[in-house]
C-alpha cells in the first residue's frame, strides 16, 4: 500500500475530480480494411505462453499474414516455439520502436501480454487505426478501460475484440436464443464459481513485503516489461504467469476466469455496473497478492425490463457455492482448454454458474459450455419449447479477422468488454482492501470510501508512459 500512499497528490486529484478523469485527441491514423480476398497483415505483442496460443490460433484461420513478432524477452526460452514457427516476421523487444518502423505494413495487433501492459499497447494501436485484439481481462484498472472504449468509440470502423474465446461459440449463441425465447428471464441471482488449482500459488498470505531482488534475465528488458508500473525490482515470481498474482499487475482468477464464465450473462441480461461490492470472505488476505480464496458479491439494480440481480463469485479450492438439488455430477469440461503449462487437473466442482430465475434454475460452464436446466424433470418438461440454435460460422479469431476484413462484426469488442472488464476492477478493489463498495454506476464513483475511489484511477504512471492516458 505504501506505492500508492507516496502518490498522495495524484490520489487527491482524483478524488477531487470523483474518479473520472475527461480527456480530448483525436486519431492518429487511418483505417485500412483488408480486402476480401486478402489476408490480414497481424503484428503479435507479446508471443510466449498464451500471447503465442492466440497467434497459432489467428494464423491457423488462413486469415492473416504474422508480419512482426514483439516480446519484451524476445531471446527467452517461451518466445522460440512463435519464432521458429514465423521466421520471417520482423522481431522487435520494444512495441513502441516496432510501430515506429513498420506501422505502415500492420493492419491488425494482437496483445497476449499480462494485465497490466494491454493498456498502453492497446492504446497506441487504436491511435494508429489499427484493429486489436487483447486478451482478457481488457485492462487493469476502471479508468484504462474506460479509456479504451472511448477511443475505440471515437473510431467505430476499427475492429475490436477481448480474448474471451467462448463468446463466439455454443454457449454464446445459447444463451442469446434461450434469453430471447423467454427461457432465460426474471434472474435475480447468479452463482459464480472457479475452484481449480490453475494458477494458485503457495505463498505465505503473512508475507509482509515484495520479494528480495534477483538477477535480471539477459534477454529481459525488464524496465520495459513494467511500463507504466515502474519501480518493483526484478524476482521471476513477478513474471511468467506468476504476475496475475499480484494486485500491482494483475487481476487474479476473478480477471482470468471471469470474462469466461460471467460474460453471456452481463451482455444479454444488460447487467452493466453493479450499486455494491462485498468483500464477504477472503481466506489470507494480504495487502501484496490475492488472497487463496474469495467470496465477492456484486448488487447488479434494477434495469428497464430486468429484476435486480446478486452475482456471488467464489473462489479457492474448496471455497464452493451451495449447490442446489438435481445438480448433478461436475467432470472435467472438455470445453476448457489445458493450460499452456500442462494437462487440468480434476476438481471438486468445474469452473461455471448457477443462474437462478423466477421458475428455474440452470447450471453453466465456463467457455464454450452450454446450460442446462435443473433438476431434469423441468429440463424434461421444456424440451419442445427449446428454441432452436444458431450455429456459429466463425470463432472467436476468425470473427475477429473476419471483422478486420468488415465482413462480421466482433462479438466481445471493447463497448461490450470495457463493461464487464470495469465489473471485475470493481471487486479487486473490494479484495484488495477487504472492505465493502457503494458506486454509483452513473458518475461511476465510489461513495463510501475515497481511497478506493481514487483506485479507480490507479497510481500515476510513471515517467514516459503519461501520454497513454489522453484520447
Amino acid at each position: 500500500m505504501r506505492h500508492y500512499i507516496s502518490r498522495r497528490s495524484f490520489i487527491s486529484k482524483a478524488i477531487q475530480a470523483g474518479g473520472s478523469m475527461l480527456f480530448s485527441g483525436s486519431l492518429l491514423g487511418q483505417i485500412a480494411f483488408a480486402a476480401p480476398n486478402e489476408r490480414v497483415n497481424l503484428a503479435s505483442i507479446g508471443i510466449g505462453f498464451r500471447g503465442g496460443e492466440i497467434i497459432k490460433e489467428l494464423y491457423k484461420t488462413g486469415l492473416c499474414n504474422v508480419v512482426a513478432l514483439c516480446d519484451v524477452d524476445i531471446g527467452a526460452k517461451h518466445t522460440q516455439e512463435i519464432l521458429h514457427m514465423f521466421p520471417h516476421a520482423k522481431r522487435y523487444q520494444d512495441f513502441r520502436k516496432m510501430f515506429d518502423d513498420i506501422s505502415s505494413e500492420i493492419d491488425a495487433v494482437s496483445i497476449g501480454t499480462p494485465d497490466f501492459s494491454h493498456f498502453a499497447i492497446a492504446m497506441t494501436a487504436l491511435d494508429l487505426g489499427k484493429h486489436v485484439y487483447v486478451e482478457k481481462p481488457l485492462a487493469h484498472t476502471f479508468l484504462e478501460n474506460e479509456l479504451l472504449m472511448k477511443k475505440a468509440a471515437k473510431s467505430p470502423k476499427l475492429a475490436t475484440q477481448m480474448g474471451n474465446q467462448g463468446h463466439s461459440e455454443a454457449n454464446y449463441f445459447q444463451f442469446k436464443a434461450w434469453k430471447e425465447a423467454g427461457i432465460i428471464k426474471d434472474v435475480t441471482r447468479i452463482d459464480a464459481h472457479m475452484n481449480m488449482p490453475r494458477r494458485w500459488h503457495s505463498w505465505d498470505p503473512q508475507i509482509k513485503n515484495f520479494p528480495e531482488a534477483e538477477p535480471i534475465p539477459e534477454t529481459l528488458d525488464w524496465d520495459l516489461w513494467q511500463m507504466h508500473t515502474m519501480g518493483h525490482t526484478y524476482n521471476k515470481d513477478f513474471v511468467n504467469g506468476q504476475w496475475r498474482c499480484w494486485y500491482d499487475f494483475g487481476m487474479g482468477a476473478l480477471g482470468d476466469w471471469g470474462a469466461h464464465i460471467l460474460d453471456t450473462a452481463h451482455e444479454f441480461l444488460e447487467m452493466g455496473l453493479p450499486t455494491r461490492v462485498e468483500a464477504v470472505k477472503l481466506e489470507g488476505h494480504n495487502s501484496f497478492f490475492f488472497p487463496m480464496s474469495s467470496t465477492i458479491k456484486f448488487s447488479f439494480p434494477q434495469r428497464k425490463n430486468y429484476p435486480a440481480v446478486d452475482v456471488t463469485w467464489y473462489d479457492g479450492l474448496n471455497n464452493l457455492p451451495p449447490i442446489p438439488e438435481g445438480y448433478g455430477v461436475s467432470g472435467l469440461d472438455p470445453n476448457i482448454p489445458a493450460p499452456s503449462t500442462g494437462k487440468l487437473e480434476p476438481v471438486k466442482l468445474n469452473p461455471g454458474k448457477i443462474i437462478y430465475s423466477k421458475d428455474l434454475i440452470f447450471k453453466g460452464g465456463s467457455h464454450a459450455s452450454t446450460l442446462q436446466i435443473i433438476p431434469h424433470d423441468k429440463a424434461k418438461d421444456l424440451e419442445n419449447q427449446l428454441p432452436s440454435i444458431e450455429k456459429s460460422h466463425s470463432n472467436h479469431f476468425k470473427n475477429f479477422l473476419l471483422a478486420c476484413k468488415d465482413l462480421e462484426q466482433t462479438r466481445s469488442p471493447f463497448a461490450i468488454a470495457g463493461s464487464l472488464s470495469q465489473v471485475f476492477c470493481l471487486g479487486v478493489i473490494a479484495q484488495r482492501l477487504n472492505t465493502t463498495l457503494e458506486f454509483d454506476p452513473v458518475k461511476k464513483e465510489i461513495t463510501n470510501n475515497k481511497f478506493a475511489n481514487a483506485l479507480l484511477v490507479g497510481p500515476p504512471p510513471a515517467k514516459g508512459w503519461e501520454q497513454y492516458y489522453k484520447l
